[in-house]
């Protein structure tokens, strides 16, 4: 029979697994004295984006990531370690960590994953400057839709052309 420690323990591991295992992107953020009213408000705009954050010890993330084969990212587990996984979008996740890197002391972003690629700092903050999901789609459809309008606006063109000459020889000829 387990004790129920190591059950904890455990379920905490599969918990961390699941989640990074079911996310795209993965972020691992590096705290030490931050109020937990801070941590709250971290966890709701995460929450808003889809994402989740878990804080556990070091030994229980490492050991999950160990397991993942993400022993590049275990490396970086040091402090007081909270990972962030999930949402759609990970240039939104990056710009909510930034923006709070920025407003609280003693906070870093020690790496990530995306898509199965390991992520450095300076990778997560170019990726906060990059425009949001959304914004990259509709440039893309204004992109794809362009040449389009303008060759319904060409061909339109060459019809209202004719339409007009055809009405004013009518009118000349002594039609309405």
């Amino acid at each position: 029979m387990k004790k129920v420690g190591l059950l904890y323990r455990e379920s905490l591991v599969n918990q961390i697994k699941k989640g990074v295992s079911a996310s795209d992107n993965v972020f691992l953020l590096s705290y030490s004295n931050v109020s937990g009213l801070q941590m709250n408000d971290l966890r709701k705009s995460l929450k808003r984006t889809g994402a989740s954050m878990c804080a556990t010890k070091n030994s229980i993330a490492r050991l999950a990531l160990k397991e993942m084969e993400c022993e590049e990212l275990s490396g970086k587990v040091y402090g007081q370690t909270a990972l962030i996984w999930g949402g759609a979008d990970s240039s939104e996740i990056s710009k909510i960590l930034i923006k709070f890197i920025r407003s609280s002391e003693n906070t870093i972003v020690q790496g990530g994953l995306l898509q199965g690629r390991l992520l450095q700092k300076d990778d997560i903050k170019k990726l906060s400057e990059l425009p949001s999901k959304d914004v990259l789609l509709a440039t893309l459809l204004a992109a794809l839709q362009s040449p389009l309008t303008r060759l319904a606006g060409a061909l339109n063109a060459k019809t209202r052309d004719l339409l007009s000459l055809l009405k004013q020889l009518s009118e000349k000829k002594g039609g309405k």
